[in-house]
Parts: structure tokens; sequence; C-alpha cells
């Protein structure tokens, strides 16, 4: 079976791409911000995924990112539903034991909203212990 032009393979095609692209540049403005990351895209089984993984001095900081055209419906910051709040914890816990402990600052988890307008620069809002 094909999909024809504006089909579904091309629709995840694109959603993959624009995802990629926020995650660069949350990535980067985490670095801007003094931390470090770690990982990306960090898998564990059918759990799910963890965006990006970075140090902030002593903390782990697990972050999840959102990224939404300007037109889309709904704020990339009001993504984060308890369920997935929790899904991300369970991450976290996950990622902390396959990577020797949590460190001596905790681990805390983060929401980087992008938002990629018509024209301009992209907006990118970084909102700090967020699950």
């Amino acid at each position: 079976m094909t999909v024809g032009a504006g089909g579904g393979a091309d629709m995840n095609k694109a959603r993959s791409a624009l995802g990629k692209y926020g995650e660069d540049l949350a990535a980067r403005r985490l670095v801007q911000a003094g931390m470090t990351v770690l990982e990306r895209n960090w898998r564990c089984g059918r759990s799910g995924e963890i965006d990006i993984v970075a140090r902030d001095g002593d903390a782990l900081v697990v972050c999840e990112v959102k990224t939404r055209r300007d037109a889309s419906f709904q704020h990339p910051m009001a993504a984060i539903t308890p369920e997935k709040a929790a899904r991300l914890r369970g991450l976290a816990e996950r990622w902390t034991q396959a990577h020797g402990g949590a460190p001596p600052g905790g681990v805390r988890i983060d929401l980087i909203g992008v938002l990629l307008p018509r024209r301009g620069a992209p907006a990118v809002e970084h909102a700090r212990g967020m699950a």
C-alpha cells in the first residue's frame, strides 16, 4: 500500500522533523543557560522516551520538549497532563537507576515549549520543576 502526497507517512515525517528541530533548539537553550546535555532521546523499552537529560550544577534535569506551529490547536506548555508528568517521573527514576543513582542535587523535571511562528524567530520557553 502506498500513501499519496499529503498522506499519513508524509505527516509523520513532517511531525518528526518538527520535533527534532524543537529538541535541537531546546538543547541549545539549555547549554546557553549553563547546563550540560548528557543524553537525547533516551528510550526505556515501551515505557517511553526522555527528550533531553541534562545536568544543572549538581541536579539532574529531565526535559520534555513540546514543539508547536503558531497556528496549532494547543500551546506547547499546555501539553503536560498529570498522566504525562507521572510517566516522566517514572522514566527519570529508571534513567537514574540505569546510570548509578540520583545526583546530590536530586532530579528535576522541566518542560521546554517551542513555538514556531509563521515569520520570525522561534519562541523557546523553559519552565523549571514542572512535574
